[in-house]
């Protein structure tokens, strides 16, 4: 299934990224799918991303407009300011005080573009919102790591991405409504805190239904490697057990029954079913 607009809902809207690596980039990304027209700006020596994973840079750039100027020159300065002057939103991931050095901070900006809002992402709010962080830290701060592995995709940046699209909706409706602009501060610890949120409520935690209080949303091998069940709900946990013909489908019984087919095997058994079960991919 697709989603269905009669029209690209930000058709009209344009939009300058300022944003580098992952979140700004995303969010952008995900504008542009909507409809938005994006121009992307990079300092000369461009997006880091590039280098370390060229593919994905590409996808994120895609249908954009990318321009290389340097905001620590005049000239620079001086052509993203004539850029904003036709731009209705601005998304950024600078420290306040560096924006403010750019000559990007949010008032300067209002007076100088009464029309433009601002998203701004940032690792903390005020008042630690120039304190550095990455999305490993932030997900080390709040319990989210299990050293030494790495967690396997950007949790948080992908979640700072989607947070900035929807302030930056929220922005562009006020002023569709008001005719008002506004800026708004995206804070990536913040979003840590709520991917946390299952895990301190006890849902995540080590025992809790969801990370092995309950039998039938685990992992458990198979004859070749690993699957996942997610049969939460009791139409599911019933329907399992009767598919598999065991007597109470306690944790012994399932981890029996499970090591006698393949992963491939037991995923398309439970497609086959409307299960919830899939083979675990390394």
């Amino acid at each position: 299934m697709e989603s269905v607009f009669t029209s690209p809902p930000l058709q009209g809207i344009k939009i300058v990224n300022l944003g580098l690596n992952a979140p700004g980039p995303i969010a952008a990304a995900r504008l542009v799918k909507l409809g938005a027209d994006v121009t992307k700006v990079e300092p000369p020596l461009g997006d880091p991303m590039k280098t370390v994973a060229a593919h994905w840079y590409a996808e994120l750039c895609a249908g954009q407009t990318v321009l290389s100027l340097d905001l620590k020159t005049d000239k620079g300065r001086s052509d993203l300011d004539g850029l904003m002057a036709s731009v209705d939103l601005v998304l950024a991931s600078f420290r306040p005080a560096a924006l403010a050095r750019l000559g990007l901070g949010w008032e300067r900006l209002h007076s100088r573009h009464p029309r433009l809002s601002f998203v701004g992402i940032i690792g903390y709010l005020h008042p630690q919102e120039e304190q550095t962080g990455h999305d490993l830290t932030y997900q080390a701060s709040l319990g989210l790591l299990s050293p030494p592995q790495l967690p396997p995709t950007l949790y948080v940046d992908l979640a700072g991405a989607e947070r900035a699209v929807s302030s930056s909706l929220a922005l562009l409706l006020q002023f569709a409504r008001t005719g008002k602009p506004g800026c708004a501060w995206v804070s990536l610890y913040e979003c840590a805190c709520e991917l946390a949120a299952p895990l301190h409520a006890g849902l995540t935690a080590p025992g809790g239904a969801l990370r092995g209080g309950s039998p039938y949303y685990s992992m458990y091998q198979a004859s070749d490697g690993w699957i996942a069940v997610a049969a939460l709900e009791p139409h599911f946990s019933a329907k399992l057990i009767s598919e598999l013909g065991l007597p109470s489908g306690d944790r012994s019984q399932l981890e029996q029954a499970f090591r006698g087919r393949s992963s491939a095997a037991w995923e398309e058994w439970a497609n086959e079913r409307g299960l919830p079960l899939a083979a675990v991919r390394v």
